[in-house]
């Protein structure tokens, strides 16, 4: 049986601590590119199996996306690549039309792990936003697996992270909360001694070189380590009217109502969608 060992919050101080002795004065870039599982499930009559096969293949292209993570020992910025396919992600087909919103390209991620907080523009109902709170801890389970992933030994963590959920048909005037569990699976190496990852995951001793979730995996494929011609330089982002993770997601809510309000079919007509709300 392979032996297994937690992560907790209580800890990650020590893990920290440690991490950042190793890693005195190390910076760098990491460079990862996504790729998604695109699932729709949909109860329409107006919709058969081809045109949602169509959509599906449609949507899994245009959400493939470039990132850097750029980092110090301390402190983190995560952002998309700018690229001439950086929008949102939308296909159409029989006269449906879906529209995935995958963050603007300009839009950057501050993590502060010395302070445990972090900075994140955003863009709701046409207003800049910018997201002040303390990071969300992760408890984080070692499986004991590893592989190698370019040139660096990875480690596999485990974690399950549970968001809320609103669900809506376009024929309903009400939407229903449930609880998701996600299961999410890194593969960090400690070769790379920061306890940095992409998105809003950290907490490991060591670099994350690979991200699954929900469909979705971030990894990684380029690493510049110290560079002296480009030296790393973190931003703290100030652009947008300050609020904090909840304040964020209760503006969230109101957008899924106002789309469903705005989309609503006719009684019967039964397009389902699931959104989720969460970092």
């Amino acid at each position: 049986m392979k032996t297994k060992s937690l992560l907790f919050t209580a800890f990650f101080s020590f893990f920290l601590l440690g991490n950042l002795a190793l890693a005195q004065g190390l910076t760098g870039r990491a460079f990862y590119k996504s790729s998604s599982q695109i699932k729709l499930s949909m109860d329409s009559t107006k919709m058969n199996p081809e045109q949602i096969a169509e959509i599906q293949a449609q949507l899994k292209k245009q959400m493939e996306r470039d990132y850097v993570l750029s980092f110090t020992p301390t402190e983190s910025n995560w952002k998309q690549v700018e690229s001439l396919g950086g929008g949102p992600a939308t296909a159409s087909s029989g006269g449906m039309q879906i529209m995935i919103n995958t963050g603007s390209q300009d839009r950057v991620l501050y993590k502060n792990l010395a302070e445990q907080t972090y900075i994140q523009e955003q863009e709701m109902m046409g207003k800049d936003l910018l997201i002040k709170d303390n990071l969300e801890p992760v408890e984080w389970e070692l499986t004991g697996e590893s592989k190698k992933i370019g040139n660096y030994q990875a480690q596999k963590a485990i974690y399950a992270r549970i968001i809320d959920s609103q669900r809506f048909s376009t024929g309903m005037t009400e939407m229903e909360s449930v609880k998701d569990t996600i299961q999410v699976v890194a593969w960090f190496t400690p070769e790379i001694p920061v306890p940095h990852g992409p998105e809003n995951y950290f907490g490991l001793p060591g670099l994350i070189l690979e991200l699954q979730s929900e469909g979705r995996t971030l990894i990684c494929e380029k690493i510049e380590l110290n560079p002296s011609k480009e030296p790393v330089e973190i931003q703290i982002p100030k652009r947008g009217k300050e609020v904090n993770r909840e304040e964020f997601r209760a503006m969230q809510e109101e957008s899924m109502k106002q789309m469903m309000n705005r989309y609503q079919g006719k009684p019967g007509d039964g397009n389902r969608f699931t959104i989720r709300i969460g970092n």
